[in-house]
């Protein structure tokens, strides 16, 4: 698979480096408008996806999105994901919880990898997508954090590095597992 140079994460470039079966829980941790919680609905439509975000606005539109798409497997959840137990989501609940670009806008990283770690099952799957700090289109302000760096702080959380995902040339991904 070739790398996007665009800077733009394609959802259905990363879903089908993922191990998805039809009947999975996932949370879309800070989903803004839906860029994945839309196309994880669609993979898998005998699943459920929760996409969970701060901004109610943002939860709105994908609402919105999934009604115009005759989407009804998306629950979506207004919460603080820096706050432990804030998602409302059972202990070990999700079979994967996919975070894209959430990370650098916090300073509480960890608590968010506990809040992650926490609704996953045993052997479930986190997905994480950040800037890679000095990129083109990356932000300039912000907590960007690298490959490396990420990946410390979700195993000291107990989690296993898994495998690279091939995201683009602006953005690392990595999958791990509980």
């Amino acid at each position: 698979m070739e790398k996007i140079i665009n800077g733009l994460i394609q959802p259905n470039q990363i879903l089908s480096q993922l191990d998805l079966r039809d009947n999975i829980t996932v949370a879309d941790f800070g989903c803004g408008n839906g860029h994945f919680s839309i196309p994880l609905a669609k993979a898998i439509p005998k699943g459920k996806i929760y996409a969970l975000d701060v901004i109610k606005e943002t939860l709105e539109a994908v609402k919105s999105q999934a009604n115009l798409e005759g989407i009804e497997n998306i629950i979506t959840v207004h919460c603080n994901l820096e706050i432990l137990g804030s998602s409302k989501l059972e202990n070990d609940s999700v079979d994967l919880v996919l975070m894209r670009n959430i990370l650098f806008q916090s300073q509480k990283k960890e608590e968010i990898i506990k809040e992650a770690k926490r609704v996953l099952k045993s052997e479930g799957q986190l997905i994480l997508l950040e800037w890679i700090p000095g990129a083109s289109m990356a932000p300039t302000s912000g907590f960007l954090i690298t490959k490396e760096e990420s990946q410390k702080l979700v195993e000291v959380e107990g989690m296993n590095f898994s495998k690279d995902l091939i995201v683009d040339n602006q953005h690392h991904g990595s999958v791990f597992k509980k």
